[in-house]
């Protein structure tokens, strides 16, 4: 059931992978892991679709939810490293309107790290919105924040893309999409892209939906910064399926790629990449930004410009250090972690419980862990 390359060392790791696909539990995903610059597992397994009809293969890609954020980030880091934008600047210096409704001291930083309180659109809201950049972004610009910016973080969940898209646009007259596969997948030569092409649509492997979202909206204060996320627009999986969204430029949810890409793409931040990064680059990374409970996920997380940071009541199996990571929603993680040189990737279409992390991205990680002789920290019994 699985195909691929695997160190002899990270047995464990296919191993793990290939138990999940017999038990039904994953139905197709691929796993990578780069150290130093070498890539040691390349695996892929199971199957594109639910009727188990369709193999995943090797060229196979997916919606990766908001593992897409972690590139977007990256596409400001560069922009960043090479002068074109002040990560402690306003947003407003480079897109002017946004500066209205109290958000002219929101900065660049602010937007990376899920602090400016623009979270999502007001009401009336639906991803369809989201297709159309010019009126999404220009609805973004003209909102008040939903909290006072800087105070704490409140997941960007589905605007996070336009917001630093914009930006991107603003400076560089590129879209964000353009800009990532210009500037970052070209160069690399990594089969990821912001949306997808029709012509990938035969490759692609459709999201299996996860059980609904445990938030009980109408049980909820309407005006928290929570229910208007998630319903600014509402959160479904399905959309992910159609080509109307694949078409999109979403850069908080609707990249398309699978766990060697986006490894590819990610270990520029893993070994401090110089054509793509200053070392102030990344330094800003571990400069923490938020640091207590997200006002729209609900969990306490940890935010650098950019990545989050390991908070380990949340998410014990990201090690802490100079280590910074995302996901996707259902559990797709990609993990840099700059002490150990390690790129740690996995990319899955059946969707798990939840929106960050899950058991199984949480096996394969310590597998590989495990298999270089380091114990990841678990949660205490009170967690």
């Amino acid at each position: 059931m699985i195909e691929g390359k695997c160190d002899s060392r990270f047995v464990a790791v296919r191993d793990a992978l290939e138990a999940n696909l017999s038990s039904g539990e994953e139905l197709g995903a691929s796993i990578a892991v780069d150290i130093d610059g070498e890539t040691l597992i390349d695996v892929w397994g199971g199957w594109r679709n639910a009727e188990r009809t369709a193999p995943w293969e090797k060229d196979t890609i997916v919606n990766v939810w908001s593992t897409t954020k972690t590139v977007t980030s990256l596409a400001i880091l560069m922009l960043a490293s090479r002068g074109e934008i002040d990560l402690h600047g306003t947003v407003g210096r480079y897109w002017p309107e946004f500066a209205s409704a109290g958000k002219d001291q929101i900065e660049i930083r602010h937007l990376m790290s899920h602090t400016s309180g623009v979270s999502g659109l007001d009401q009336p809201a639906t991803v369809e919105d989201l297709y159309d950049w010019d009126k999404s972004t220009s609805r973004m610009a003209a909102q008040a924040p939903w909290w006072e910016p800087g105070t704490a973080s409140g997941y960007h969940a589905l605007n996070f893309g336009h917001l630093l898209g914009e930006v991107v646009r603003r400076v560089t007259g590129k879209t964000l999409k353009r800009f990532v596969a210009d500037e970052i997948a070209g160069p690399l030569g990594a089969d990821l892209q912001i949306g997808a092409r029709p012509d990938d649509t035969t490759r692609i492997a459709p999201v299996i939906p996860p059980p609904p979202l445990p938030f009980d909206f109408a049980a909820m204060d309407p005006t928290s910064p929570a229910v208007k996320t998630f319903t600014g627009p509402l959160v479904d999986a399905l959309p992910a399926n159609t080509a109307a969204w694949r078409s999109a430029d979403i850069g908080a949810a609707n990249g398309h790629a699978n766990a060697r890409s986006v490894a590819q793409v990610l270990s520029t931040v893993t070994l401090q990449d110089p054509r793509f990064l200053s070392a102030d680059a990344v330094d800003a990374i571990f400069d923490v930004q938020a640091d207590g409970i997200d006002l729209v996920l609900g969990v306490p997380l940890r935010f650098g410009i950019g990545y989050g940071l390991a908070k380990p009541e949340t998410i014990p199996y990201v090690p802490e250090g100079r280590v910074c990571f995302w996901g996707g929603w259902g559990g797709s993680v990609i993990v840099m972690d700059l002490e150990r040189r390690i790129t740690f990737a996995y990319m899955m279409n059946k969707m798990a419980p939840g929106i960050i992390g899950s058991p199984r991205a949480e096996s394969y990680m310590r597998a590989a862990y495990a298999s270089l002789g380091i114990n990841l920290p678990r949660s205490s019994p009170s967690q």
